[in-house]
């Protein structure tokens, strides 16, 4: 797979019926390593190691439902609230970051209320929030560090 943009981790690989798998931390299984899945496994790790978010605030590939239409997001971090703090949406790393993305992020954080937004495809990571008055993007640095 290809070097990402992201601080290494310990990655756990293996092979089963000759399809390769990828360790996810999150949901405690491993999962078929596609190009999407490779960025969405880094994601997790910055996340619980450079930002410091607890596993047990993030979830996976979870379906929700927009206009009628069910949709799945990519990542999601909780807040003790149980609102989403950051929604993250992942592409492979030959998909550009364009924007289609945006629009397909600021779909889901009007279903979702998402604080913060960040969108990669492991080359290129992008952090916003989405300004409420306007619907345009306020990029930042970075994303906040995990705090009580």
């Amino acid at each position: 797979m290809q070097e990402l943009n992201f601080p290494p981790y310990p990655i756990r690989l293996k092979n089963s019926e000759n399809k390769p798998l990828i360790w996810d931390l999150i949901r405690k299984k491993y999962v078929v390593l596609t190009p999407e899945e490779w960025v969405r496994q880094h994601v997790l790790h910055y996340l619980t190691q450079a930002l410091n978010y607890p596993m047990r605030h993030i979830q996976v590939e979870r379906s929700f439902q927009l206009f009628g239409t069910s949709k799945r997001f990519d990542v999601a971090v909780y807040g003790l609230d149980g609102t989403i703090k950051i929604l993250v949406e992942c592409k492979a790393p030959s998909v550009p970051i364009n924007q289609d993305t945006f629009d397909q992020i600021a779909r889901y954080q009007l279903a979702l209320q998402s604080s913060f937004l960040m969108v990669t495809n492991g080359l290129n990571h992008y952090f916003c929030v989405l300004n409420q008055v306007d619907g345009g993007y306020q990029f930042l640095p970075e994303l906040p560090v995990y705090a009580l």
